[in-house]
Parts: C-alpha cells; structure tokens; sequence
C-alpha cells in the first residue's frame, strides 16, 4: 500500500460520485436568508474590527505640571455685561480678579438676541473702558465731560496706598486696587476719582437690568481645587475676604436665572465623555438666589492608537447643586451668583486606544460562515424530511 492510498483514509471531504441533486423552493428561500444573514455579521465583524478597542484603567495620579483648563459658556439672561464680574480662587488662596484677558462678554437684549459683537477686556483696563464706552453714549450736554477723558490721564493721587512717589492712581479703580494690595478697605466716598467715576456710572447703572450677558471663553488656573463665580457686582479683595460692591443697588435687586451653554474641564477626546452641565437652563422663582455646582473632577488621560505623542490629558467630572437665599443669617451674608466649587480626584482614569487582532477577525469570520452554514443545512433537513413525509401521506391519500 503506497503512501498516497494511506492518505486517502483521512480524507475529510470524501467525494459523491453520481449523486441526484434536487433543488427544492424551501431550500431555495433558505439560502437567501442564510446569504442575508452572512452579509449583515461579516460587515459588523468588519466594522468593529476597523474601530479601535479601547482598554480602560485607573490608578492613582501622579502628573504634574498641568494646568487646568476651564472652558466655558454662560448666559445669564437679567444682568447686563456691566454688572457681571468672573473671579477665580484656588485653595492656595491665589485670587484671580476680573478675569477677562481669556474671557468674552456679549451684551444681549432681554429676548435673547446679540446687542452687539462680543468684546475681550484687558484685566487691567477693563473698568476704564466700561467708563469710556458708556461716556460716549451720554448726551451732547455732557460732552465737556467726554472731552476730559480724551484727555491724557493726569497723575492722581493713591491717597496713602502709593508704592513710591511716582506711582499714580489715575481710576477708581487704581486706587481699589492700590487699597486692596495694601490690605486696606477703600471708601470710595472720599476718592476723587471715584467720585466722578460714580456720575458716569450712574449712566449706564439705568440698564443694568434692562439686558443680558453671554459670558463665554476659557481661563487656566493651578491645577489644584478651587472655585470660580459669576456674581453682580464689582469684585475685590479685603484681608483675605472677597467682597462684591453692588452699589447703587441691594444683592436682592438681581434676578440670577441663567443658562449654562458648555462647562468642560480640558480638551474633548469624545469616548465615553460626558458633560453633566451642558445645556442646563435654570429660572429663579425669586431674586437674590445664591446657586452652588459642587464638582467633582476624575484626571483623564486618553492615548490615540498609534500616536503616544498625541496623549490628551483632560478631565471628567460629576456634579452636584443646591441654591439658596442669598440673605444674611445668623451674621453670615451670602452674594446672589453662580458659584462652582471644584475638587480633584486623587485617582486617574487611562483609556488606550488599541488596534484589533487580525487573526482574531479571521477566527470570527470562519465561525460566522461556517456556523450559519451549518445551522442552514440541519434546517434545510429537517424541512426537506418534512416535505418528504407529507408527499407520501398525500400519494396514500392519508393527508388530512
């Protein structure tokens, strides 16, 4: 017996010589669903196959040097852009003050429609360009006053605050800041500047409540817990405590409902983010409502596939909210606002973008060809004995 008659024996596939073949409807019909069915798995097998897999892990956050990155967009739909201040703290106890050299304000009309395109305000300027804006929307009777701050700016006096001699305080809002670096609490009643500042604003304190503000933009601060608010008012600082001048109004004068557009905490990478706070409306029932967003931020860190290069470190985050009365209780005075209070999570989610093994696609391939076919055939049996046995009771006339 030669090599090749052995081989023979374990053939597989043994081969039907002179075979009858009857193609029937029923088996006909079944090989279309079976092709459908092939067609629709292989082409999901293909898609997930070409999709990345995305492997998940936690562990404890050991980065540095990041900065964290506030994106965000905020209407609020009963203060004008005027009375709106943005400060940001952290638990160093780092204030950062008026916070516009990242930030966009945009007046809106009580209806909700673009007064005017938005505008970014220097820090250090901000409260001189609010005076010459609304100077130059006061009346013709009051143009000696506008030729005056065209004028270039005399050296005013600090009023004790000064550095040296040759530092001056040409605003109102020089001599707050002179005061507050000092640690001093500034009596604006007793400033010129300050007074001449307040028959302008006078002006412009008529629409405060007639229009809305559409804050929007991102700021970075330390990457450590912290907080930032949206308050009326005009911010400083007096020993450490931060202090909202809302003069010539009371803090229940403002209506604080609002509409958070976008809050986000980093860049987007799209798997599995979720922004909690997008598109959150809120309408206050009364004045003078101190609303808090306690958030709670996870380090994210995604790696694309194939690029580590590209690493995005970013952040999630769950929150939690509560509002109150702003009143004073118990000697305690809240401010009306939007207050967020952030924390970060000791531990860091990782998520990795891996490639799909390609033996493992052709594995599954063969399992769905193979298993459908299969399956196919002991239908098409079962069905063909069936007919069989019907055929032969209707020839004997026993079908009933």
């Amino acid at each position: 017996m030669g090599i090749g008659q052995v081989l023979k024996k374990v053939d597989a596939f043994p081969k039907l010589i002179d075979i009858e073949v009857n193609k029937t409807f029923s088996g006909a019909l079944l090989t279309i669903i079976s092709g459908v069915f092939m067609f629709v798995l292989v082409m999901s097998e293909l898609s997930a196959y070409m999709s990345p897999n995305v492997n998940e892990e936690l562990f404890v956050d050991t980065t540095r040097s990041h900065k964290l990155k506030i994106n965000l967009d905020i209407y609020v739909p009963r203060i004008s852009c005027d009375y709106l201040s943005l400060d940001a703290m952290d638990s160093t106890g780092e204030q950062h003050l008026h916070i516009e050299h990242n930030i966009f304000k945009r007046r809106m009309s009580l209806d909700g429609h673009p007064i005017e395109e938005a505008k970014k305000e220097e820090i250090q300027s901000s409260t001189t360009k609010k005076l010459n804006q609304t100077i130059e929307e006061v009346p013709k009777s009051e143009e000696v006053k506008k030729e005056k701050v065209d004028e270039p700016p005399k050296c005013g006096s600090c009023y004790g605050a000064e550095y040296n001699k040759t530092h001056c305080c040409t605003t109102c809002q020089d001599v707050i800041d002179a005061y507050r670096d000092k640690r001093w609490n500034p009596d604006t009643d007793k400033f010129e500047q300050c007074i001449g500042e307040k028959k302008t604003e006078n002006e412009f304190a008529k629409k405060a409540l007639d229009e809305g503000c559409n804050i929007f933009g991102y700021l970075e601060v330390n990457r450590m817990g912290g907080s930032f608010h949206i308050a009326p008012g005009r911010s400083f600082s007096i020993n450490h405590i931060h202090v909202h001048d809302v003069q010539p109004f009371s803090s229940t004068t403002f209506n604080t409902s609002h509409v958070i557009r976008r809050l986000t905490f980093g860049e987007e990478f799209g798997f599995g983010q979720t922004n909690p706070l997008d598109n959150m409306e809120v309408t206050a029932k009364d004045t003078a409502i101190m609303y808090n967003y306690y958030i709670k931020i996870v380090p994210t860190m995604y790696v694309p596939q194939g690029d580590v290069a590209g690493t995005i470190h970013t952040n999630q985050f769950s929150v939690t909210t509560h509002q109150k009365t702003a009143q004073s209780s118990g000697g305690e005075s809240t401010m009306p606002g939007i207050f967020f209070s952030y924390e970060l999570s000791p531990l860091m989610v990782k998520y990795t973008e891996k490639s799909n093994s390609f033996s493992h696609f052709l594995v599954n391939i063969c399992g769905i060809i193979g298993g459908i076919f299969t399956v196919a055939g002991l239908v098409d049996s079962v069905l063909h004995r069936v007919e069989k046995q019907i055929r032969r009771k209707m020839e004997l006339g026993k079908f009933t």
